[in-house]
């Protein structure tokens, strides 16, 4: 998992704009809006109409810069509960954003179904991958385990996305299927994991049962 040395590297690399920021008065929440609405943008204007080099550098740029709300936040003391749901929902949306824009521009000008496919695959696992970790967070367990986590996910899908536009065959086809793969063993790494700290104990009170479930 390399998403926790990531952030810390893309940290060190913003530090010297996040005083300068924190004194203008820019939010974390305002890093995190503009970083999501840009990522966003980038995959449908430029992925979803096939420039695939040009989107991958775009949504690259936009997510390290989504990457700074948290030393932003901590700048100004502690972000706070809606900052941290308003990131976790930009990161989905960023992520639906980039295979969206794929399965858009495959299904058409692109015409590769298998890309198709293996995107609309992807991004259902990496939705299963990130809504299992906030259900057992939500009842108290800790569900940090996998293979392949957002880091991981963006890296290989902008990679292949760019190295594609580049005119490299079947990169993205490689990325994908490696994306495939270590996505679906990180939902099986996951469901393995709250089994075995849910062992024994019972549903709390609070939460309502699983056909209640949202």
């Amino acid at each position: 998992m390399l998403g926790v040395n990531a952030r810390a590297a893309v940290g060190r690399f913003w530090a010297p704009v996040v005083g300068r920021l924190v004194r203008a008065g820019v939010t974390a929440d305002m890093v995190t809006v503009t970083g999501t609405l840009g990522a966003v943008a980038g995959a449908a204007a430029l992925i979803g109409t096939g420039h695939l080099w040009w989107g991958a550098v775009t949504v690259t740029a936009f997510v390290l810069l989504d990457m700074l709300d948290g030393a932003l936040a901590r700048a100004r003391g502690g972000g706070t509960v809606f900052g941290a749901v308003l990131d976790s929902t930009g990161d989905r949306a960023a992520d639906a954003a980039v295979f969206g824009a794929l399965a858009w521009w495959f299904s058409d000008g692109g015409d590769n179904r298998l890309i198709v496919f293996l995107a609309l695959v992807c991004l259902v696992l990496g939705v299963l991958t990130s809504y299992v970790k906030a259900r057992a967070e939500g009842m108290g367990l800790r569900c940090d385990v996998g293979v392949v986590e957002r880091t991981e996910r963006l890296i290989l899908v902008l990679v292949g996305t760019g190295f594609t536009g580049l005119g490299i065959p079947y990169a993205l086809h490689v990325c994908l299927w490696v994306l495939l793969v270590g996505s679906a063993v990180t939902v099986g790494q996951r469901f393995a994991e709250v089994h075995r700290q849910s062992r024994g104990r019972a549903l709390p009170s609070s939460v309502p049962p699983a056909g209640d479930a949202p």
